[in-house]
This record gives C-alpha cells, sequence and structure tokens, in this order.
C-alpha cells in the first residue's frame, strides 16, 4: 500500500481535533485507502483500534443505515460500550439521505474525530454551508502522481526504467487499482471504462437527474477530445448542431458542471496578467486521469502535447497550487500557479525540436518582467534553459521536491 505521504503531512496536524475532516475526489481514487492510512497512523500513535467505528455506505451491507436517522441511531447504539475518543470513518456519505445533520449531531453530542469521503463536490456546499459551516477541513484526494505510479509499478516490475516507466504512465494513468491488475493493458482498459461508466452514471446522471444521457456522452466526448484547449460553450453548441443536437449553451454548461462536481474534469480560468483580472470566456478543462481518456478513446499519444499538459497541470494541484491560464497580449502561458504568497510559471510542450517551438515556448516569457521562476517543461533530454528561464524534462520535474 502506497503511503502518499503528500497528503498525509496536510491531514496530520488535524488528527484528533473537532474539525471533521473532508476527503473529495474522483471515484477510485484512493480515499478508502487514504481512510486505512489515517487509521494506520492513529494506531501507531496508540490509539485503540476498538474505538474507530467505520462505514462503506455504497456497500449493500449498509443499505439500510443510508438515512440520518437510520445511522444516527446505530453510531449511538454503538457508542455506548465505548469509553474515551471515538474516530468515525463514513466512506462514500453522500449516498446517506441527510446526513449533514447526523454528522452535525455527532460533533456535537460524542467526544469523536470524523473522517469522511465522497465523489461529488457538491458534498461541501447547499446544506452542509449550514450546518458545518468553519467546522470542516476539506482535501482532494487526485490518482497517482508519477512518482507514486513509479512506486506502485516497480513492486510489479522491479527493474523497469525511468523513461520506460513514464512511457506506462502516458498510458495507463493514475489509478491505484491497476496494480493489481499488474498493468495488463486490455484488463487496465477495461477497468477504465467500467470507472467511466461509473462515474457517468452514479456521480453524473443519477445525482443531477440528467435524462438525455446521449447529449451527456457527446459533451464529454468533445471536452475529453480537447483538454488543454481553450473553448466556450457556443463552441460545443455549434460542434453538437453539426451531430445532428441542439442545446442551449445554459444546458451545455450545466452538464460540463456536473462532470466537474463529480471530479471528472476541472474547469481552469483565465487570467489576464497586464489588466490583473479573471477573464470569463474560453476556459480550459483538464481531465482527472489521462488513462480514461486513453481507455475511453484513445490516441494519448497522438495527443502528447495536450496529454503532458495534462499531467503538469494535475502535478500542480497535488502540490496545493491555485492554477490559472495566463493571457498576457497575444500570448498565452498554459499555467500561472499560487500558493501562501509564492508564484511559478510553466509551459509545457512535447519537444523543442525547432527554433520557432523554442522562441515560442521561451519567448512568452520576455513579456512577463517579474522575478518569479519560469519553467518550460517537455520530453527533450537535453537542457536547454536560457535567459534565467529554467528548461526540465518532464520527468524530472514532476520527481522534483520542490520548485523554485
Amino acid at each position: 500500500m502506497i503511503q502518499r505521504e503528500t497528503y498525509m503531512k496536510r491531514i496530520r496536524p488535524f488528527i484528533g481535533n473537532e474539525l471533521i475532516k473532508v476527503l473529495t475526489g474522483i471515484r477510485r481514487s484512493g480515499k478508502s485507502v487514504m481512510l486505512n492510512l489515517i487509521q494506520d497512523e492513529l494506531i501507531k500513535n496508540g490509539v485503540d483500534c476498538k474505538q474507530f467505528i467505520s462505514l462503506n455506505f455504497e456497500s449493500m451491507s449498509n443499505a439500510h443505515l443510508c438515512t440520518a436517522s437510520a445511522l444516527h441511531d446505530e453510531i449511538l447504539r454503538r457508542a455506548e460500550g465505548l469509553s474515551g475518543k471515538i474516530y468515525l470513518f463514513f466512506d462514500e456519505i453522500q449516498e446517506v439521505i441527510g446526513w449533514e445533520k447526523c454528522i452535525n449531531s455527532f460533533r456535537v453530542e460524542l467526544d469523536c474525530d470524523i473522517y469522511i469521503t465522497g465523489s461529488n463536490a457538491r458534498l461541501l456546499s447547499g446544506e452542509l454551508a449550514t450546518y458545518l459551516a468553519g467546522r470542516y477541513v476539506e482535501f482532494v484526494i487526485y490518482p497517482f502522481s508519477f512518482a507514486e505510479f513509479i512506486e506502485l509499478y516497480r513492486s510489479v516490475y522491479p527493474d523497469t526504467e525511468l523513461r520506460q516507466c513514464f512511457t506506462k504512465y502516458l498510458t495507463f494513468g493514475g489509478m491505484p487499482y491497476l496494480s493489481n491488475l499488474h498493468y495488463d493493458e486490455a484488463a487496465c482498459q477495461q477497468y477504465l471504462r467500467d470507472l467511466f461508466n461509473s462515474v457517468e452514471l452514479k456521480d453524473i446522471v443519477k445525482r443531477n437527474n440528467i435524462r438525455d444521457v446521449d447529449m451527456l456522452e457527446r459533451i464529454v466526448a468533445y471536452v475529453t477530445m480537447n483538454i488543454g484547449t481553450t473553448f466556450s460553450s457556443s463552441a460545443i453548441s455549434k460542434y453538437l448542431k453539426n451531430e445532428g443536437r441542439i442545446k442551449s449553451t445554459d444546458t451545455i454548461l450545466n452538464y460540463i458542471k456536473a462532470c466537474t462536481d463529480a471530479f471528472l474534469f476541472y474547469r481552469v480560468k483565465r487570467q489576464d496578467l497586464q489588466g490583473k483580472k479573471i477573464l470569463t470566456v474560453n476556459e480550459k478543462y483538464y481531465i482527472a486521469d489521462h488513462g480514461i481518456k486513453e481507455a475511453m478513446f484513445g490516441g494519448n499519444m497522438k495527443d502528447i502535447n495536450l496529454i503532458l499538459e495534462n499531467i503538469v497541470y494535475m502535478e500542480l494541484l497535488r502540490r496545493g497550487y491555485t492554477v490559472t491560464v495566463g493571457k498576457i497580449a497575444d500570448k498565452e502561458i498554459d499555467f500561472v500557479c499560487e500558493k501562501q504568497g509564492k508564484k511559478l510559471y510553466v509551459q509545457a510542450a512535447y519537444l523543442l525540436a525547432s527554433e520557432d517551438t523554442v522562441q515560442r515556448e521561451f519567448g512568452v516569457y520576455f513579456h512577463i518582467r517579474d522575478n518569479y521562476p519560469k519553467y518550460v517543461v517537455t520530453m527533450d533530454e537535453l537542457d536547454m534553459s536560457q535567459d534565467g528561464i529554467k528548461h526540465l524534462n518532464i520527468r524530472d520535474f514532476l520527481l522534483a521536491e520542490e520548485w523554485n
């Protein structure tokens, strides 16, 4: 089991206190394993595992507990025989109707430490804001980083070289369960297709009462095939019209919002670096795991430039950066990244194969006069850094402990 220390470092300061720990992220990204890792941490610190109450609400054996009142009564019953602090672990809590009320009740009635997971961003909106405002902390759990992928892949194929590991990562992506399939290509693609269907049906269609599933699938296909490219809802509308389907831009935006709520896509806003304002048109979208794109639609190697961009974007999110696309004059910077007062800029490309490409990737930085770190990240093996702009092979960029 990968220890996922990046997340544990963030969670550890909150263990044992009254804040509710909320773990969110796309289905099967490893949230359940994180609950196990937290339990291991507690045991290591001397907590008796008899103090744990753990429930997964996707299990049929817990179906009778999927209302707030039933869950409340069950937990109070189990807690009666326990003394000292109780540790509550609830997996996929969104399956419980009115869960916010009973979670808040536990916080008031019991001496407890609460951890919940969910596969929808709206877990932290609506009624939760009323019942738990200021009383929770969220951690988004992403599919494996390249560093985590290497660790698990080499547990199956110990002698694999770093370059070959990255080639496999480009194809398979970072969903944790793939190691159980020994990274067999056919089995992994089947698993990822089933995962995609599960996200689509359970977390998008069912949760949003979407009736026009065919329309949803067309929109998902369009967004997936255009990751990393700026487009508007009107562009999708025009595409659908050519396909013989007509939907309003509002409906299209609602469908895409349902996908981002399910953590299938991430929306990246554009920022005017000269006017210091966020632009409201032509945003970009990236997919949570590029392996899903390969399994569903293929073409990762054909679209490698955009896949590398997707990988870099997700790594920036994992490390806690707020990311926008930078616009300066008629130029665009792939990623403007900010965290705790620090900033860095990143350009991602496939290869610096021509002087024109070098000028395009490095030249965009000549318009930026600040002293924050500036990177060009590619598959090239030779270091082509220039004028204070750092050039890194993407493997080195992804494996660096920090960027400065």
